[in-house]
């Protein structure tokens, strides 16, 4: 009866064991798998990191054109991938494609739907930073794919674009710039050349639990007309894993602090889903 006794208590504690290994297996790939996410999240701040992403960028901006009744809404498709050029440089190919719907931006225009002007930035960046700073640097090109002429311009346009960032603990700041000059196609009657800057500061602030926190602006000074455009966005995301995929969900509000007396005014909307494709 006691070696029955003894065995049972053997075995018991074996189990207790076991079960105790194993639950730190799972708690620590949990953890891991938090750790990673985190990472990610983090990464997905970096517009211009050595990770294949996939965002969808819906945007609805009001109160449109002289009697702001007018409304659009855009979907951006904005993949990035890098390419490797050797151990000490990448190249990060940024593409901005506009899927847009717009009514009434000014009397009688009616509603038009279609694609907008695609933009592609090619940016030559250093592996390592330097000095502290993510740094890159490339040309942008401006193509003329509207499939309407209030979609956008039939003007092809390039020049220069630039980022710099610094990922800090938790924080990561810095600024994206680019100028664009047209250089070829024709300028609509009552129109102008394209000579335009956009820059787009920003700040992100990311937690351990891959929640991000995102204010940045995307202003643009036209340098034909001297106006400004430039709506303020904040944005919070969070990054999961959907059977192994990680996906970014965000979501925010933005407000034009200056736009011209066409453009879109006071609050609008903006919504995000990213898909990304790390390295294994």
């Amino acid at each position: 009866m006691l070696k029955s006794v003894r065995a049972f208590t053997a075995a018991g504690a074996i189990l207790v064991a076991a079960g105790s290994a194993s639950g730190q297996v799972v708690q620590e790939a949990a953890v891991k798998t938090a750790n990673n996410t985190a990472e990610l999240a983090q990464k997905l701040s970096n517009p211009v990191a050595d990770m294949v992403s996939v965002p969808f960028q819906f945007n609805w901006n009001g109160r449109i054109g002289p009697f702001d009744k007018g409304q659009t809404a855009y979907m951006n498709f904005q993949p990035v991938i890098p390419i490797k050029i050797n151990q000490d440089l990448n190249v990060i190919a940024r593409t901005v494609a506009p899927f847009s719907w717009q009514t009434s931006i000014f009397p009688h225009a009616g509603t038009q739907w279609g694609i907008g002007n695609i933009e592609q930035s090619f940016f030559v960046t250093p592996t390592k930073p330097v000095g502290g700073w993510i740094l890159g640097a490339g040309p942008i090109l401006y193509l003329p794919t509207a499939t309407d002429k209030l979609l956008g311009t039939a003007q092809t346009g390039a020049g220069p674009t630039a980022i710099a960032l610094q990922i800090d603990g938790p924080w990561t700041y810095g600024m994206l710039v680019n100028q664009v000059w047209g250089f070829m196609g024709p300028i609509p009657q009552h129109g102008y050349q394209i000579n335009q800057i956009y820059m787009q500061p920003f700040v992100a602030y990311n937690t351990k639990s891959a929640w991000t926190f995102m204010l940045n602006s995307e202003s643009m000074y036209n340098w034909s007309t001297q106006k400004w455009s430039m709506p303020f966005n904040f944005v919070v995301s969070k990054l999961v894993m959907i059977d192994k995929q990680p996906v970014s969900f965000g979501v925010g509000v933005r407000y034009f602090a200056a736009s011209p007396h066409d453009g879109p005014k006071g609050f609008g909307v903006r919504a995000l889903i990213t898909f990304l494709l790390p390295e294994k």
